[in-house]
Order: structure tokens, then sequence, then C-alpha cells
């Protein structure tokens, strides 16, 4: 089964991150993104510009509707995410709990239907 692995994170905090906090947590990625790619598990992962790069759509009534930014404001902020295969939600548990920004945000995992 293949699960969408959602980091969130708060972007003013990142912000205030020195350059070497900064280098840490991209060689902890890094490692992480390693480590699933050899264990099989990594389908794709990308990370994501800030919010303030975001644009959101709606249609209504016919007419496209575009508002910069997210949709909701929140105190964690989509920052990028892995799209992973794994067995079960324990396994894709197991793997988002080593995701270097568990430790300072969330993880959302989300299954992905699978249309046959």
């Amino acid at each position: 089964m293949r699960y969408l692995l959602l980091i969130y994170g708060n972007e003013a905090e990142a912000a205030k991150m020195s350059q070497e906090q900064m280098q840490a947590e991209m060689t902890a990625y890094n490692d992480f993104t390693e480590m699933i790619q050899k264990s099989g598990a990594h389908l794709s992962g990308e990370a994501l510009h800030p919010v303030n790069a975001a644009t959101t759509v709606r249609v209504r009534d016919g007419k496209v509707l575009t508002t910069d930014g997210p949709f909701a404001e929140t105190k964690e902020q989509l920052g990028g995410f892995y799209l992973v295969k794994a067995e079960n939600l324990d396994e894709a548990i197991a793997i988002a709990t080593k995701i270097p920004g568990a430790t300072s945000g969330s993880i959302e995992i989300r299954p992905v239907v699978e249309w046959d």
C-alpha cells in the first residue's frame, strides 16, 4: 500500500534557525531519505516553498477565484512530503517517526487510494 507522509512545521520558527542548525536538519533529511531508499519504501518526496509562494484556487459559479497563500491559517505549514510504500499503517507510522520534522512539527499519514 502507498502512504503519503505530509511534513508540517512552523515556518516562522524554522526561519530563526542558524546556518549550522539548518545544515544539521538537511543532513538528517538526507540521511533519512537515503535510509528509506535503501529499504525500498521510498517512492517520491519533495520539499515545498514557503506558504507565501502558495496559491489557492476555487471555482464558484463557473468563476475562477485565486488567493495568495494556503487555504487556512494554521500554526504549522506543509513543508514537504514523502510518498512511501508500506505493508500497513503500523509500518507507515514506523517510517514517519524517523522523519526529522516529527521532532518539532507533525507528520500526517494519508493512505493513497489504489484505483483498479
